[in-house]
């Protein structure tokens, strides 16, 4: 699958604030990651299983500052990887969210 492919493959909303042509999946893994973890469903999963691999995106997630906490949980337990090897987890906020949703 091309990169072209997966990007267009993605649901709507998840890049709704960005072109999505000039989303480069090499280069904004980070940020594919993220958003698909914390605002996809599993068609959106499964599309970004098969185009970087489960430990890939792993490795990309431990590195991530944040992460909503059930995108933390799922990805920890899809993965079997101890939660607080996630910097994400490591590293709180100094002040707390007004709502946790």
């Amino acid at each position: 699958m091309s990169a072209k492919e997966c990007i267009q493959g993605f649901s709507d909303y998840i890049f709704w604030d960005v072109d999505r042509d000039s989303i480069d999946l090499s280069a904004n893994a980070p940020y594919v990651v993220q958003r698909v973890l914390e605002y996809g469903q599993y068609n959106d999963w499964k599309l970004l299983l098969n185009y970087y691999g489960l430990q890939h995106i792993v490795e990309i997630s431990k590195h991530l500052r944040s992460l909503e906490p059930k995108a933390l949980s799922f990805i920890s337990t899809v993965s079997d990887t101890p939660i607080n090897l996630f910097r994400c987890f490591n590293t709180r906020q100094s002040t707390p969210e007004h709502c946790s949703f």
